[in-house]
This record gives C-alpha cells, sequence and structure tokens, in this order.
C-alpha cells in the first residue's frame, strides 16, 4: 500500500509538474501528503531524470537551476497558500470544530491539547518550528488560526519554514539527478522492509494480547 501510494505521488509529480508540486503542498499543509517525496521527485524532474520538462504557462522551463527554482518555489507558495486555508478553518470553525470534526482534519482533542501546549512554550515561533519538523508540519495550519496567531507574522513564518524545507529537499532530488531511479529503488525497498516490520510488530502485540486475554 505505501509503495504504491509512493508510486503514484511519484507519477503525478513527473506528469504534472509545477501544477502537481503546487497542489500536493498545499494540501500537504492541512493534511500529510508526502511532502518530502513530492520535493524530492520535483528537484529530479527538474535534473532531468525523467524525459518530462518542467512547464510554466505552456513553456518548458530548461533542465537546471531555473527548473530547481521554480519547482521550489512552487511547493513554496502552494504550501503558504494552503497555510492560509488551514489557519482560515481553524479562525471560523474554533475549537468547537475539531471537538466534532477533529476527525476529518486527523486531529483528536489531545493533539489540539498537545498543539495549545506547543503553542504556549514557542508562542510565534512554533509556527516556524512546526514548517521544518517532519509530519508535525501538516498539523500546524488549522490549530494556528484556533489560537489566533497574528496573520502576518504566522505568514513570514510559514513562508520561510517552508521555503527552507522546499528548497533543501527539491535539491535533494537536483542533486541526485540522472542516478535518482537507482535512488528510488533503493528508497522503494527500505519502504518494504518498514512495511514488513510494522506487520510483525502488529501481529506480535495481537499475539501478546491474545494470550494475555486467554490466562484471564
Amino acid at each position: 500500500m505505501l509503495a504504491s501510494l509512493t508510486t503514484s505521488v511519484s507519477s503525478f509529480v513527473r506528469d504534472h509538474g509545477l501544477q502537481a508540486v503546487f497542489l500536493l503542498m498545499l494540501v500537504d499543509a492541512v493534511f500529510p501528503a508526502a511532502s518530502e517525496l513530492v520535493m524530492v521527485v520535483g528537484g529530479a524532474l527538474a535534473a532531468g531524470a525523467f524525459s518530462a520538462h518542467v512547464s510554466l504557462f505552456g513553456s518548458h522551463v530548461s533542465h537546471g537551476f531555473w527548473s530547481y527554482v521554480a519547482i521550489s518555489l512552487a511547493g513554496t507558495i502552494g504550501y503558504l497558500v494552503g497555510a492560509w486555508i488551514g489557519w482560515a478553518i481553524g479562525l471560523w470553525g474554533g475549537r468547537p470544530l475539531l471537538e466534532t470534526r477533529g476527525r476529518w482534519f486527523h486531529l483528536r482533542p489531545e493533539q489540539l491539547d498537545r498543539a495549545e501546549r506547543w503553542f504556549d512554550r514557542y508562542e510565534d515561533w512554533a509556527v516556524l518550528v512546526g514548517r521544518i519538523t517532519p509530519v508535525v508540519r501538516s498539523f500546524v495550519s488549522i490549530p494556528a488560526g484556533i489560537f489566533r496567531v497574528p496573520l502576518g507574522r504566522y505568514s513570514v513564518l510559514t513562508l520561510l519554514g517552508s521555503a527552507a524545507w522546499c528548497f533543501a529537499l527539491a535539491g535533494v532530488g537536483w542533486g541526485v539527478g540522472a542516478s535518482y531511479k537507482r535512488f528510488n529503488h533503493g528508497f522503494e525497498l527500505v519502504e518494504i522492509v518498514l512495511v514488513a516490520g510494522l506487520l510483525a510488530l502488529a501481529a506480535y502485540w495481537i499475539l501478546r494480547r491474545r494470550r494475555r486475554a486467554s490466562t484471564l
């Protein structure tokens, strides 16, 4: 399942370039959408690892530095737009929205409580730190609106964090360049091992619970 998702995301980015990066990063600002993979594949596309070209409004951007910049900016701007949407959802719906519909956004009440402590501890810097933290970065936007982080500072800190994230990860893909297919093959093998390990742990946990229940 994980390998299938990875293949789907990679194919979408290869086929649709800037538009795919913009859209997926917009989504990732509210829901986890494999932003790491999106930007690495985008960087590889910019380096010419695939037959497709990076295009902007129908015009091809030559492979190389400017394609890398275009991909990175598409991710940065897409993420910022998504972050505004998430902030607006939090501001409009408030805590009651997440208490009743939190499962829509994969935010349970206890996660919201942790987010509140996070914002109390780091204040506005929680936005910047969250934007460069894997997984956490997708769960900052809505709480920021709920806790009424000022939009101006929120936008600046989000822009800085998302730019650092997008340019760095696209740089990895761009640096790997033509070797991306070998790199991706190795990455898929790692994913398979991780999934197998998780399944083994789940089976062990279920077996242990059954044995414990049978002894009661």
